[in-house]
């Protein structure tokens, strides 16, 4: 066996492979089960069983591999880092936009928010007109991830 294809290309073979796969199944251990049996197959069709041992530590670092895919993606998920924005913003200010506001004759404005606040009453903020915008942007600040 080539020193360099056991040492450089099955290993970058195998964390792109494993990347991959982990994106399509979202699973590490099935990732990680699918590495070993390919390899096992591999190991008896074209290698010898000294290729055993390189296969346990291949499947160990697609397994590595995958749950470290996993961490990052769901870091980029929960905080959505692309854009800067956290997802909890993102589900307030899509309440906040989807509420009714309307104005009497006297120009008081009533905001009423779809935004329930874990009730089944929907919140309603009595305001001038000119304060609606400070209202939502208020909201907007208590989300969590302070950003306006």
């Amino acid at each position: 066996m080539n020193i360099l294809l056991l040492a450089f290309a099955l290993p970058v073979a195998t964390i792109l492979l494993a990347i991959v796969l982990q994106k399509i199944l979202r699973n590490p251990l099935l990732v990680a089960a699918t590495f070993f049996a390919v390899l096992l197959i591999v190991t008896y069709a074209a290698f010898d069983s000294s290729f055993l041992v390189f296969a346990i530590l291949y499947t160990i670092l697609a397994y590595v591999t995958a749950v470290l895919t996993r961490l990052i993606c769901n870091l980029i998920e929960r905080c959505d880092l692309r854009r800067c924005r956290c997802r909890m913003c993102d589900s307030n200010n899509e309440n906040n936009n989807n509420g009714i506001v309307t104005t009497n004759e006297n120009g008081t404005t009533t905001l009423i928010s779809n935004n329930t606040n874990g009730g089944n009453d929907p919140v309603i903020v009595l305001t001038n007109a000119n304060n609606v915008a400070n209202a939502r942007r208020v909201r907007r600040n208590n989300c969590g991830c302070n950003r306006m």
